[in-house]
C-alpha cells in the first residue's frame, strides 16, 4: 500500500475510536498505527519514543505471530533481529526474542476472547441507549470498503424502518429491523476491495467470495452478546423467496417478514447508487425492477409495495401469467380477419389445399414440401413435428 492509503486506514481507525467513545490514548494509536521506530513511517514519521508504545508493541507481535505462523519461530527471530533498530523498539524485539515463543504457545483456540479477559478495568462498555450511536458509526466504517458504498448502510437502515412502519410492524421490531440495517454489510470488510470495485463482470470463484460477506457478519456479530439478536437478521439481506439467495438458501417459511423487508430495502437502494460496473437507476427505474422481482418470485408483494411506500414510489397491479397468452378479463379479444382465415393451419391436412402432402413410405423418408430442418409426419389425423437431430 502506499503512502496515502496507509495515512487513509490511521485516519479511519482514529475517526472510529473517537465516534464509539475510546480512550484519547487508543485515539492516537490508531491514527499512528504504521510508524517506525525509525521515524520512516506513516503518516508522521514520528520516531523512536514519539511513537506511541502500543504501535511500538502491537508491530512487532504482528509481524512475530505472522513469520512464527507462517515459517517457524526460528525465521520468525531472525526477522525480529534484522529488523531491531529500524522498524522495531529494541526494547521490544529483545522481550519478544525472549519469550515470545512460550507465549504464542499459551495461545488457546479463542484469542479474541482471552484478549477481552486481559482487558484492565474498568472496561468501556456501551449501553443499549448508545448503541445506535455506535452502530451507526460502525455502518459508515464497513462503508469506506469501497467509494460506491459510501452512506449505503445508513440509507438501507431508514428505508427498512420506514417500511417497517408501512408493513405495520411494532416499533420494537422496526428499532430492531433498523439496527440490523446498520450492520448488515459489516461482512464486506472481509472481501478484497478488488472485487467489490471490479467494473466488469465477476468471475465463478470471486462471486464465491462474495456469497461469504453475509455470514462473515454474522459472525462478527455473533462475537457480542449485545449485538447477537441481530445477527440472523443482518444475515438474511441476500436471501430471495424462490430460495434463489445466499448465503443459505432460505426460502419462504424460512424468512420472516422482517428479513424480507431488509432485502428489498438493499436491493431498492443498491439500484439507485452508483456501482463500477452500472450506472445509479432512477426511482422510478429501481421501483420497476423491483416490481419484476416479484413477478420472478424473488420477493413477495408485501415487503416489496412496504419498500417502495416508504421510498415514495408507485406499485403497480400484480402480473398474472396467463396460459398461451390469453387476455386478463375485460380486455379487447383480437380478432382474425378474413385473408389471415385462409393461412391459418388447420387439423387435419385434407382441410389445407393450398399444400400438397404424401405420407413418407417406409424406406426412404421425405419432407413434406420443405427443405427446412424441420421434418413431419401424420399421426392420428393431426400434424406433428419433430426436431430433426442435426438441429440439436
Amino acid at each position: 500500500m502506499n503512502r496515502r492509503s496507509l495515512s487513509q486506514h490511521c485516519e479511519a481507525g482514529a475517526r472510529l475510536a473517537t465516534r464509539l467513545g475510546m480512550a484519547e490514548s487508543v485515539r492516537r494509536s490508531l491514527a499512528h498505527a504504521y510508524e517506525r521506530w525509525d521515524g520512516k513511517g506513516y503518516p508522521a514519521g514520528l520516531a523512536a519514543d514519539e511513537v506511541p508504545v502500543a504501535v511500538r508493541i502491537v508491530t512487532v507481535a504482528r509481524d512475530a505471530e505472522l513469520w512464527a505462523r507462517r515459517a517457524g519461530w526460528a525465521a520468525a527471530t531472525d526477522v525480529l533481529l534484522h529488523r531491531r533498530g529500524r522498524a522495531y523498539d529494541p526494547a521490544v524485539v529483545d522481550a519478544v526474542v525472549a519469550d515470545g515463543e512460550h507465549w504464542l504457545a499459551g495461545i488457546g483456540d479463542d484469542p479474541c476472547a482471552a484478549v477481552l479477559d486481559a482487558e484492565p478495568a474498568p472496561a468501556l462498555t456501551i449501553e443499549s441507549g448508545n448503541l445506535d450511536v455506535a452502530l451507526t458509526a460502525v455502518a459508515d466504517f464497513a462503508d469506506l470498503k469501497s467509494p460506491y458504498l459510501r452512506g449505503h448502510s445508513t440509507g438501507v437502515s431508514r428505508l427498512a424502518v420506514a417500511a417497517a412502519e408501512a408493513a405495520g410492524l411494532a416499533t420494537a421490531d422496526a428499532t430492531t429491523l433498523g439496527r440490523a440495517g446498520l450492520v448488515h454489510d459489516v461482512g464486506r470488510v472481509g472481501i478484497p476491495n478488488g472485487i467489490w470495485d471490479r467494473r466488469g463482470p465477476l468471475s465463478a470463484e470471486q462471486w464465491e467470495r462474495v456469497r461469504l460477506h453475509p455470514y462473515l457478519g454474522e459472525r462478527v456479530l455473533h462475537r457480542c452478546a449485545l449485538l447477537a439478536p441481530l445477527a440472523d437478521l443482518a444475515a438474511r439481506h441476500h436471501e430471495r423467496a424462490d430460495g434463489s439467495g445466499y448465503h443459505r438458501g432460505a426460502s419462504g417459511d424460512q424468512l420472516g417478514l422482517g428479513a424480507r423487508l431488509l432485502g428489498a430495502a438493499d436491493a431498492y437502494h443498491a439500484m439507485t447508487e452508483n456501482r463500477p460496473h452500472r450506472p445509479a437507476l432512477t426511482p422510478a427505474e429501481a421501483a420497476s425492477q423491483l416490481l419484476d422481482e416479484v413477478d420472478a418470485g424473488r420477493f413477495t408483494r408485501v415487503e416489496v409495495d412496504a419498500v417502495l411506500d416508504a421510498a415514495g414510489q408507485v406499485s403497480r397491479p400484480p402480473r398474472v401469467s396467463r396460459p398461451a397468452g390469453l387476455p386478463s378479463r375485460g380486455s379487447p379479444v383480437p380478432r382474425v380477419s378474413p385473408s389471415a382465415r385462409s393461412t391459418c393451419w388447420r387439423s387435419s391436412p385434407a382441410a389445407a389445399p393450398t399444400r400438397k402432402w404424401r405420407a413418407p413410405s417406409s424406406s426412404r423418408p421425405r419432407r413434406w414440401g420443405t427443405t427446412s430442418n424441420t421434418s413431419t409426419r401424420v399421426a392420428a389425423g393431426r400434424w406433428t413435428a419433430r426436431s430433426n437431430s442435426s438441429t440439436r
